[in-house]
């Protein structure tokens, strides 16, 4: 990739952040009234907006979870739309959970954390990925074996950080 489509990528990232700035303040947290416990421990910030991880793959289309279906996994609530969903997901987290923390799969290809948004998705090999809006989505398709190599890459280095951190 040039220096002017790195530009321009840049430039497309941070005109969509001037636009929904309070969707990237962090992970999302949830915000119930009350002490929250799943699986007996305080709940964590919630996955994927709550979307059922197991319905990507079983239905094919993202469909909203219940509070009543929940388990904490990998610093994070995960919730379902069924108690089967629930017990599918507990026999193998890994093959559930999106790829890069639930972040954006492009932004993390140029190196940086953006919320996914649960209805801009793609299966591929058998791995969630998350996008951040439609035209960050069609600008991921357009090479999802290449973009998906350098998210690898980058995830190393930006895993453990906060996107506030990333520069």
């Amino acid at each position: 990739m040039n220096i002017k489509s790195k530009a321009l990528i840049a430039l497309t990232l941070a005109g969509t952040l001037g636009l929904a700035a309070p969707a990237f303040a962090g992970p999302e947290i949830n915000t119930s009234t009350g002490i929250v416990t799943v699986d007996g421990k305080p709940a964590l910030g919630l996955a994927v907006h709550g979307y059922d991880v197991v319905a990507y793959v079983t239905e094919g289309k993202p469909v909203k979870g219940s509070a009543k279906f929940a388990t904490n996994q990998s610093s994070a609530t995960y919730r379902f739309s069924s108690q089967a969903n629930l017990d599918t997901f507990k026999a193998n987290p890994a093959k559930y959970e999106p790829a890069y923390g639930g972040y954006c799969a492009f932004g993390v290809s140029v190196g940086a954390k953006f919320d996914g948004d649960p209805t801009l998705w793609k299966i591929v090999d058998g791995r969630l990925y998350l996008n951040l809006d439609p035209g960050i989505q069609a600008n991921w398709v357009k090479d999802i074996p290449g973009n998906i190599k350098k998210a690898e890459v980058n995830w190393v280095a930006i895993k453990d950080k906060l996107p506030t951190e990333i520069q």
